[in-house]
């Protein structure tokens, strides 16, 4: 027993009901696929729910019990483990709820707690009020589950058109509860269940809460019984109910009692015409295929019994409550038997059947159709249903045609008491007791009955049987089908019933044969017979003598009587003046004339409301002119009710714009509004004066009300401007003026007898307000003040009617007071749920105020901007601070609140919603609004409530249906549109808030915090914490839906453009940083929203693929958010799930929710036949891709015969505007108005005749607009979810932690991303929009590409062991450089900033290729070269030589686009495209591509170019400099030229297009900036570099270009020495400034090294002689150069070997501690650089001057002290060598200081070299420690170490050790090479100085030697070269202490001790290189110099 206790948390009396109503609605209604089966097991399960319909489960003492201990012992929850303890309170009130619907306690105890879940949903209500809701939410989804299954039958009436299997189901369903007695069970439960008895109960037990909840709870009840009764009314109309069950129903009938005002309510109704239909055989007479089964199965053809019982029961003569009702069953019965006696069978039915006539009597005797006009026709739900209406028309036309005699009977009887009536009028006497008025109520049933047609039936027209003459092209009767069939005998009879009736009429009956034809007159055919019935009639008597037409009803006699009335009372008209203005006594009319006149009046309108053609045939008929003589008529006296009947029936004249025109002008004419004052008329006149005088003493205004709406109809048609001209100021005014102040304002404080005709009034008023304010345009000329003469004065004329309205909505006037708090009034009457006279008429009032508030906040832009510009002296204000204003009815700022509020009232009111939300969203574009519109809205805790409910229950609404406009014909359809807009207007309301800064309407509505900062919020689903229901649980329930099931989110195809908005709010949240944390928590934790949503991508909505690319784009979005931000948490499973949702390629278990067993089976098969391979599966971003159509269907041009296309295009381009989405479209109805006003200036005859093809022409134009309207939207939704993808993939590549996708993996997708992107723009038809963005996704691409192989290969993984050359085979690395050069090609001549995207992936994909810095282990040179030779190609160079073959196979083609780029273009284009060719020519090994740039121009023209480059480059060394861009593209030309002057061919092509001539006349190397001015000016930031580094970055690759050429022509071309020798001394001044640079940085360092080694291969004697012919002068003056140059690199070796070295380095440790380790490595390099070249220089100018020593000339005084200043003292060299002449000239010292230092280096070097080595080799066992110490340099800011992975840590360790070992290798080399030439350089000097020089003493100083000396020096090395030949040695000044000295110091220190040293390094070094020992010579030689005994 205890598991059956357990309670359902859905409630077993409210969810599980739900659920079966859902399952119902899905399959009858909604026609869901797979929903039968659902359908089966819900009935199965709910039946016996439905067997005791409406029965309760029983009280019981052991629930009672159970329930009273859930306080202490708890009770069971399903679904939930354990019991759950409950608190005492919800007992107590679970007990009163058992009571009060006498359920049992555990039922009780369920619907409170489903109470309490669903409170939020109902804010404002307890849970106990909740629990209400739901018990009879139940028990209606009960009673229309039952209804819909009811419908669902096929029967005799209508059909659904389902399924055979359901309808099948559903038959055999209700058949077996109709067998079980439900007619009965229905009948009791409709009797027993009323709505006072129900609340007095509840009231009893305060069940009842405010005012929306008694209104609720009592619609349920009503329509509980009202679904109840149509059960069986459907029933009824689909089979026969057995016998019991009619008698039932009669039984139940003979008891029913009428409404107050005499009509059924709609229950009763329904159980009426149940009734009827179960009396109705009308189907035999349609002959439909099935009409044989269905006689089978009527019971009154084949049960004797059932027709003896319900024919005794309705012949007994006991009455009804209702007689009348028992009247109109008698008649249906008595027609049935009638039409039964007609029939075969009937004729075992004598004896019933004869009675027919007896029983039609009895039913004329109960007043039949007095009661059914009275009773059925007065019922509201009456016209709402159409198969009421078919069965009342089908028995009153059964009587007319079944029962003529009974008619002909009913004409006699009435001819006779009109005799009588007329006999006692002229006698005087009392009119006869004994009057029936049987045919009156007859025909005034007819009337009443046709003139309803909600459905658009027209059935009147059964009425009207056409004649020959009438068959018309335009009409289609009911049988016009065909040429003359004979209509069938029932018509017949009906319209010879209606001539007939009309002949000889007495005039009883006049009124109401009138009202007959009026109500036969409805409908556009109708109307057309009745027109002409009265013609005819007229027609057959025109021959009378007296000249007065013979019938009475026909319009000769209408209009002669109007004309005689206006005649006769024309004569009476007063003097307007006379003081006593009333109504004489009427001579003319009387009451009964009154009443024809006025039914009359009402069939004219009626026809030519309906039928143009008889409009305009009265109208211009030459005698009767109507219009006329009704305005003639309007200004006499006759009461105001034939008045507004007469201005009724001239507005319908006025739908015709050709009567409206000439209307305006009678109108004005008569002064029916006085517009203009005779001179001396004191007293106003017209219908002022009745308005005033008249309708306000009798308190009733019918005249006002119709004359507003004959101006409502005449505006429509078109505004006379210039109407009444000549008499007063022309135009409108006056009438506005009159609606205005006499009609408008002063509405509220008239009496009203009919309360309902208050709000009628402000109703008709306010639509001629909105009809005029929305046709107004604001145009310039309108705020110019015109003049106009009138009689001789200048008079300011009037403006439009629509501008006088906009300048009283932007003034704080009276009429927007009174419109303001109408809404007031509105919205309170709306609260009170109370049904109250005219409320149809207020909300259609409150709307119309609502439009006029919308349109002039929409219009008011324009009205303001053109105000402006005209300096017009109107003051106004815009609306939106005008609603701001203090309301003086509740003294608060409340108007916008007010408006609101209607938002609350959307269900029973959804246009006013819909207004009010666009007047709310044009309202949210003023940013300064809406934080005072946030303390509006939340100033009030119950209005704020409130407030939010109205949005949330707007969008909640589920009605709501997107459609268009054409859709409008079912009001339904309309209303679900309207409620869908509103939806759309509340999400665009929220997409603007959310732009604009807190706090904002977005956030308040959303549930965010306004009140604390946003980011605090804390979001929860509504209920928790007391959490209401927001507008973002309403937005996220609505998308969730749909998405457990296969077909995912319902609303992205049901509602597409709602789908997408929310998805775009959704992230915009996410987007936001104040409003992003709390909202990804709440969709991440609470719903788990993205995961949900992006597995079902993509959405494919063929309907609608602007809209489902969006969704898809907004979701892409926000999913890129979230793996952005889960990264950075490191909430990795997060991050995995969504990454393997979107990037697996295997399929992932499908749904658990039962859908996926039929694919579980095959697939097992399948796996059984393919041996267990599991199918792959399209990649998610792939179908995504796939779903993003690339091709774009562009409208074709437009073929124009009358207009100027250019002009059109012109035009069309001026009504273009961007729209809230951002995209360019053209407003179609602007250039409608364009156009159609340019067609409409047209003149002359032939303009006219045209005009219809000039009109077809303009609407083809606007169909190409709307067009290519759509193709704009279309790319730009494809464009949007183009970015989306690509900013999802790059997220996922970028953001993600890498190793989520294994290497392996990585490069698979990348692969299949690239291919499916490549193929997709590659195709023929794809849209080049969107190419860029497809360009930019493959960058990014193509750069993770080669990350990952890189990353890859570093890990050490893939070379060997994978066929191609990663984990990504090569087959598929050619394929996507094929591709990608296709891309390249494919852009043509334009798109070059796209190529420059396409670039940085070709670049990107080369240096996969591309062979990693290995470590220099300086080990390789000692291979053989033939091993090097016959190696095995390697991974890298077989890669590299097939792209390569596949660059080449492109040909000239691609070539040509590169080099087009690089030369001309984009500034990024070209240095991407530079890079380009540099990286092929790099590669290229045949030259191809070299010799095309040579052979094609490119290279002189990039040559070339440095010219122009100049002056831009002069611009960069300003402290400020513009831009950036000339620097990096002289670089990247650099670059390319350093490129090719690597190749000897290359560099001979540079000199002969005169690069270096190019480079001697830029001038921008003389301008060196001074280093300490700009300090100051430093970019904080660090990223513009300073003057003097831009001016390196200018020099630097200048001279690298330099070095790179003299090292390619050095073998066999001495001309490229001498032309930079050339641009050396062109540039002297600067190279000399550079080189004696006091501040030796790591750029000065930089710049020196490779100065010194340009000079070192240039500043040499030999090198003028080589450049060409140079006369003598010039030669001097380079040689001055030459000498300089030399001399200055001496003292610089001076700086660098000696003293300044240290300070230095430890200076840049100081300096930049942080990066200290590489810029002292940098330095060190450098230095040891400038050293080398330098001594290089030194070895070239010896070896140059002279091969045997004693003949060289002396670089070095013989001085062999070493340089002191080792302490860091710094002393000048000069103090070793006291004050001798060469003071200037370094000392040998010096270079044997160089020797020492470098021999220690070089030592010290090679021991960290042999570190290094060892680390690399052991890697995996460093400890982390020194790992991390190894990143340190490579990764910048603080703590950045420990943020990155182990494996990344390793690989960085890993580059860092390489720098350092190559850094290593290379100052080894250096060192080695310096150790070389000095040992040279010492042993050259040493030669000459110890075995050549012959001393002097310093007596002889005055011998002309001593200038010699000078000259061996280095001071001047050519004159000595030239003296060389014959100088003495004897006469050098060097004396013999100076050698001895030398010799001395030398000895000293030359020791062991460093030659050991040096022929270690020999050891160590220099033989692994070669096999000379070069060292080992040059110390031998040096030793024995030393040694040689003194001379």
């Amino acid at each position: 027993m205890a598991a059956q206790m357990a309670v359902n948390s859905g409630a077993s009396l409210w969810g599980p009901l739900k659920e079966l109503w859902e399952t119902v609605d899905g399959a009858v209604l909604r026609r869901q696929p797979e929903s039968v089966h659902l359908l089966d097991l819900q009935l199965k399960k709910h039946k016996p729910h439905f067997l005791s319909l409406f029965k309760n489960p029983p009280k019981s003492a052991e629930q009672r019990e159970k329930v009273r201990k859930a306080s202490t012992e708890g009770i069971a929850i399903q679904g939930q483990q354990g019991s759950r303890l409950l608190p005492e309170q919800l007992l107590t009130e679970a007990f009163i709820l058992s009571d009060l619907f006498d359920i049992g306690e555990l039922a009780a105890l369920e619907l409170l707690l489903a109470g309490e879940q669903q409170q939020p949903y109902f804010p404002g209500l307890t849970r106990g009020l909740v629990a209400v809701l739901l018990y009879w939410d139940g028990k209606l989804c009960m009673a229309n589950s039952l209804r819909t299954l009811i419908q669902s039958r096929q029967g005799k009436t209508f059909t659904l058109d389902l399924s055979g299997e359901l309808v099948a189901l559903t038959t055999r369903f209700t058949d077996e509860l109709m067998s079980q007695g439900l007619t009965k069970r229905i009948l009791t439960l409709v009797s027993e269940i009323s709505v006072t008895r129900e609340f007095e109960r509840l009231q009893k037990e305060r069940g009842l809460g405010n005012e929306k909840h008694r209104k609720e709870v009592a619609d349920l009840i009503k329509e509980c019984r009202q679904a109840l009764a149509d059960s069986l009314f459907s029933w009824t109309c689909q089979s026969p109910l057995s016998k019991d069950d009619t008698l039932a129903l009669i039984g139940h009938l003979e008891t029913v009692t009428a409404q107050a005002d005499g009509s059924l309510d709609s229950v009763s109704l329904a159980l009426v015409m149940a009734l009827l239909y179960c009396l109705d055989v009308s189907f035999i007479e349609q002959g439909t295929e099935d009409r044989d089964d269905l006689l089978q199965a009527l019971p009154l053809l084949t049960e004797r019994q059932y027709v003896s019982a319900v024919h005794s029961r309705l012949m007994d003569s006991q009455p009804w409550k209702l007689p009348g009702l028992q009247a109109v069953c008698r008649l249906a019965w008595a027609l049935l038997l009638r039409v039964l006696s007609q029939l075969p069978q009937g004729s075992a039915l004598v004896e019933f059947t004869e009675a027919d006539e007896a029983l039609a009597d009895q039913a004329l005797l109960g007043d039949v159709f007095l009661f059914m006009k009275e009773g059925i026709l007065g019922c509201e739900s009456f016209s709402q249903e159409e198969f009421y209406i078919r069965r009342v028309h089908s028995l009153i036309t059964d009587f007319l045609a079944l029962m003529p005699m009974k008619v002909k009977q009913l004409r006699n009887r009435a001819d006779e008491d009109a005799r009588l009536v007329h006999m006692s009028l002229q006698m005087d006497s009392e009119l006869p007791s004994s009057l029936r008025k049987d045919l009156d109520h007859l025909m005034i049933l007819i009337g009443e009955f046709y003139s309803k047609d909600p459905f658009g039936l027209e059935l009147g027209l059964e009425f009207w049987c056409p004649t020959e003459s009438l068959q018309h092209s335009s009409l289609q009767g009911s049988y016009l089908g065909m040429a003359l069939q004979r209509p069938p005998h029932k018509q017949v009879v009906l319209s010879k019933f209606v001539r007939q009736m009309g002949d000889l009429l007495p005039s009883t009956l006049y009124i109401s044969y009138l009202r007959m034809l009026k109500g036969l007159a409805n409908g556009p055919q109708c109307a057309h017979y009745c027109f002409s019935l009265l013609k005819t009639n007229g027609a057959a008597h025109s021959d009378n003598i007296q000249g007065v037409s013979g019938s009475p009803v026909s319009w000769e006699h209408f209009f002669h009587s109007l004309m005689l009335y206006h005649e006769n009372l024309r004569r009476d008209l007063p003097n307007p003046d006379s003081a006593h203005y009333r109504h004489p006594p009427l001579r003319g009319i009387t009451q009964r004339e009154m009443e024809g006149l006025t039914s009359f009046l009402q069939l004219l309108t009626t026809i030519i409301t309906w039928s143009e053609n008889a409009r305009l045939a009265l109208c211009e008929h030459p005698q009767w002119t109507p219009a006329v003589v009704m305005l003639g008529l309007l200004q006499c006296s006759v009461p105001p009710v034939l008045k507004a009947e007469l201005l009724h029936c001239l507005a319908a004249f006025g739908k015709s714009p050709e009567i409206a025109a000439s209307l305006w002008q009678s109108l004005e004419y008569t002064q029916i509004l006085q517009t203009v004052r005779a001179p001396g008329q004191r007293q106003a006149a017209g219908i002022e004066v009745e308005l005033n005088e008249i309708e306000s003493s009798c308190e009733e205004y019918p005249l006002t009300r119709s004359f507003c709406h004959l101006i409502s109809t005449l505006v429509e048609g078109s505004l006379p401007v210039n109407l009444g001209a000549g008499l007063r100021v022309p135009g409108f005014q006056p009438y506005l003026n009159f609606l205005r102040d006499s009609v408008f304002l002063p509405f509220p404080t008239r009496a009203y007898r009919r309360p309902a005709e208050k709000w009628e009034v402000a109703d008709s008023v306010l639509e001629v307000f909105h009809k005029l304010l929305r046709d107004y345009e604001p145009q310039p000329s309108d705020f110019v003040q015109e003049i106009v003469e009138l009689q001789g004065e200048q008079v300011p004329a009037h403006k439009p009617p629509g501008h006088s309205i906009m300048f009283h909505l932007l003034n704080d006037s009276p009429m927007l007071a009174l419109c303001l708090s109408l809404l007031e009034e509105g919205v309170r009457q709306l609260d009170t749920y109370a049904p109250f006279p005219g409320k149809k008429h207020l909300q259609s009032a409150v709307l119309h105020c609502l439009c006029l508030l919308d349109l002039a906040l929409q219009k008011e832009a324009v009205f303001m901007d053109l105000l402006r510009e005209s300096q017009a002296s109107l003051l106004v204000s815009p609306l939106e601070q005008l609603l701001q204003g203090v309301s003086p009815q509740t003294r608060r700022a409340d108007h916008i609140v007010n408006i609101a509020r209607y938002l609350y009232h959307s269900s029973s009111n959804p246009e006013a919603a819909f207004q009010s939300a666009k007047i709310l969203r044009r309202i949210a574009n003023y940013p300064n609004i809406q934080i005072r519109l946030v303390g509006d809205f939340t100033h009030d805790q119950a209005v704020s409530d409130k407030l939010m409910a109205g949005f949330v229950e707007c969008l909640d609404n589920e009605d709501a249906e997107e459609g268009t406009e054409k859709d409008d014909v079912d009001s339904q359809k309309k209303v679900a549109r309207i409620r869908h807009e509103t939806q759309i207007h509340i999400l665009n309301l929220l997409i603007t808030s959310l732009e604009l800064k807190a706090p904002n309407l977005a956030l308040y509505l959303l549930g965010y915090e306004v009140k604390k900062p946003v980011s605090s919020t804390n979001l929860q689903d509504p209920g928790v914490l007391g959490c209401p229901r927001s507008c973002l649980h309403a937005i996220l329930s609505r998308l969730q839906r749909g998405t457990e099931k296969r077909s995912g989110p319902a609303l992205t195809q049901q509602a597409p453009h709602l789908a997408e908005l929310c998805y775009q709010v959704i992230y915009q949240l996410c987007a936001c940083p104040d409003t992003s944390g709390p909202t990804m928590r709440y969709l991440r934790t609470s719903q788990d929203f993205l995961f949900s949503h992006l597995q079902h991508l993509p959405f494919i909505l063929p309907s609608n693929q602007i809209a489902a690319l969006s969704q898809m784009s907004w979701l892409m979005k926000t999913a890129a958010i979230e793996l952005r931000v889960t990264s950075l948490n490191r909430q990795r499973s997060h991050t995995q799930r969504l990454v393997s949702l979107l990037l697996d390629d295997q399929p992932h278990a499908q749904h658990a929710d039962g859908e996926s067993g039929m694919e579980d089976e095959t697939r097992s098969v399948s796996g059984f036949l393919h041996f267990d391979t599991v199918s792959k599966v399209r990649r998610k971003l792939l179908s995504v891709l796939d779903a993003i159509e690339f091709s774009q269907d562009m409208p074709e041009l437009l073929q124009l015969d009358f207009f100027e296309r250019t002009q059109i295009e012109q035009v069309i381009s001026n009504c273009e505007h961007v729209n809230e989405q951002g995209h360019t479209v053209c407003n179609v109805k602007l250039l409608h108005r364009v156009l159609v006003a340019e067609v409409n200036a047209l003149q002359g005859m032939a303009a006219i005749g045209q005009r219809p093809l000039l009109m077809e022409e303009v609407n083809s134009i606007l169909q190409q607009v709307v067009e290519r309207n759509r193709v704009r939207r279309s790319l730009s939704a494809k464009r949007h979810a183009l970015q989306s993808w690509r900013s999802l993939v790059e997220t996922l590549l970028t953001a993600c932690p890498a190793d989520l996708i294994p290497a392996d993996e990585r490069q698979l997708i990348i692969r299949d991303l690239l291919l499916d992107l490549h193929d997709k723009v590659l195709s023929e038809d794809a849209a080049g929009e969107l190419m860029p963005i497809v360009a930019g996704a493959v960058f990014t691409l193509t750069a993770h590409l080669s990350q990952s192989v890189l990353s890859e290969q570093q890990q050490g993984v893939g070379l060997e062991a994978s066929s191609g050359f990663a984990s990504i085979a090569n087959s598929a690395l050619h394929l996507i450089l094929r591709k990608l050069l296709d891309f390249i090609l494919s852009t043509g001549g334009g798109y070059q900033r796209l190529r420059a995207h396409l670039y940085g992936s070709l670049l990107y994909y080369l240096q996969i290729a591309q062979k990693p810095e290995e470590p220099d282990t300086l080990q390789t040179a000692g291979k053989a070269m033939w091993e090097r030779l016959t190696a095995p190609e390697d991974g890298f160079s077989k890669l590299q030589r097939e792209n390569l073959a596949i660059i080449e196979s492109y040909g000239k083609a691609l070539m040509e686009v590169v080099c087009r780029d690089a030369c001309d273009g984009h500034e990024i284009s070209r240095m991407l495209a530079m890079a380009v060719l540099d990286r092929i020519l790099s590669i290229d090994r045949q030259n191809q591509w070299l010799l095309y740039i040579c052979n094609s121009g490119y290279l002189r023209s990039l040559v070339e170019s440095l010219r122009q480059d100049d002056v831009a480059l002069q611009s960069l060394l300003t402290p400020q400099p513009p831009l950036l861009k000339p620097l990096y593209i002289f670089e990247s030309k650099m670059a390319l030229l350093t490129r090719v002057a690597k190749t000897g061919q290359g560099a001979v092509e540079l000199l002969r297009c005169g690069l270096v001539a190019q480079l001697m006349e830029c001038q921008v190397f003389d301008m060196v900036p001074d280093s300490d001015a700009h300090r100051v000016m430093r970019d904080p930031s660090g990223f513009i570099p300073s003057p003097m580094d831009r001016y390196r970055q200018i020099l630097l690759p200048t001279l690298r270009l330099f070095q790179v050429i003299l090292t390619s022509t050095s073998i066999n071309h001495q001309q490229g020495a001498a032309q930079v020798l050339q641009w050396l001394i062109v540039h002297a001044d600067t190279i000399q400034s550079l080189l004696r640079c006091q501040e030796l940085s790591m750029g000065a360092l930089q710049e020196l090294s490779l100065l010194t080694g340009i000079i070192s291969k240039t500043a040499l004697p030999g090198a003028l002689e080589m450049g060409g012919e140079v006369n003598s002068a010039a030669l001097m003056e380079f040689q001055g150069h030459i000498n300089r140059f030399q001399r200055l690199c001496l003292s610089l070796l001076g700086r660098l070997a000696g003293s300044e070295r240290d300070r230095l380095l430890k200076q840049a440790e100081i300096s930049a501690p942080g990066e200290s380790a590489e810029r002292r490595e940098e330095m060190e390099v450098a230095m040891q650089q400038v050293c080398a070249n330098i001594m290089e220089y030194c070895q070239a100018l010896l070896l140059q001057s002279s091969a045997q020593a004693q003949f060289s000339i002396c670089l070095f005084s013989p001085s062999g002290s070493e340089p002191a200043g080792r302490d860091g003292a710094r002393t000048d060299l000069s103090s070793t060598v006291p004050s001798m002449a060469y003071s200037r000239v370094p000392s040998l010292g010096l270079v044997l200081y160089l020797l020492k230092n470098s021999a220690a280096d070089f030592f010290r070097f090679h021991q960290s070299h042999r570190q290094s080595l060892g680390k690399l080799q052991s890697l995996d066992q460093l400890p982390p420690e020194e790992l991390k110490e190894l990143c340190q340099g490579l990764v910048s800011g603080p703590g950045a170490v420990e943020k990155i992975s182990s494996v990344q840590r390793s690989l960085l360790a890993k580059r860092r050790l390489v720098q350092l070992i190559n850094n290593r290798a290379k100052l080894l080399a250096l060192c080695s090479y310096v150790i070389e030439t000095c040992l040279f350089v010492l042993w050259r000097h040493l030669e000459y100085y110890l075995l050549h020089c012959i001393p002097t003493d310093p007596k002889d100083s005055l011998l002309p030697g001593s200038t010699l000396y000078r000259s061996r020096l280095a001071d001047d090395s050519f004159s000595g070269l030239q003296a060389s030949g014959g100088r003495g040695l004897s006469l050098s000044r060097v004396s013999q202490q100076d050698l001895d000295l030398l010799k001395s110091d030398m000895a000293a220190g030359f020791g062991e001790a460093l030659q050991r040293k040096l022929l270690e390094v020999e050891g160590l070094y220099s033989q692994v290189r070669s096999r000379y020992t070069f060292i080992q010579a040059l110390v031998r030689r040096i030793r024995g110099l030393l040694r040689q005994p003194k001379s």
